[in-house]
């Protein structure tokens, strides 16, 4: 009788839940929806290659945002950094919600969407991918750490100054309109 394909611990059982996140931070990380399927694609063959010296009982989630981060900046795409691709009209479906309460609501619900998108993208790169990792992949300074190899502190400075340049782009946008 054939071997069951996953066992407790393996590839497919750890890996495999994290496609959805990995997607999303790699649709912010290089604002297209093509490039970051194949970003995805590429980490999960570099993770399966290196899966033997993944140790057991650490942060799968973080070693697999660092691959893909890395990946990331080694890519044409990441040294390139281009500066703003539009969503495309399936991207902008899926965050859009499904039913507004009014005309007048979703309208302001949209353009506060898109302000928010925007100062996002406004952000350089290593602020942009610290805000996303804490506050849309929710998580913690120390993955957030561990991802990025970079010390707690950074995480925090970085991310404390990401949540101002936030703030500052978004009321420059209100007191405009």
């Amino acid at each position: 009788m054939a071997e069951a394909i996953s066992k407790p611990g393996s590839f497919e059982e750890l890996a495999l839940p994290l496609f959805d996140s990995l997607f999303n931070f790699a649709v912010w990380l290089t604002r297209n929806k093509a490039e970051a399927e194949d970003l995805v694609q590429e980490t999960y063959t570099k993770a399966l290659q290196g899966f033997g010296s993944f140790q057991p009982g650490t942060n799968i989630r973080a070693w697999m945002f660092r691959i893909l981060r890395n990946s990331f900046l080694t890519s044409r795409t990441g040294l390139a950094a281009k500066m703003t691709v539009p969503l495309e009209p399936e991207d902008e479906e899926r965050i859009q919600p499904a039913v507004a309460e009014n005309p007048e609501s979703a309208l302001l619900e949209s353009a506060d969407r898109q302000a928010i998108q925007e100062a996002i993208e406004e952000l350089p790169l290593h602020y942009r991918e610290v805000l996303l990792l804490c506050d849309v992949e929710e998580m913690s300074y120390q993955e957030i750490s561990d991802t990025l190899a970079i010390p707690l502190g950074t995480v925090m400075s970085r991310l404390s100054r990401a949540r101002r340049m936030m703030r500052g782009t978004l009321m420059q946008k209100m007191r405009r309109s």
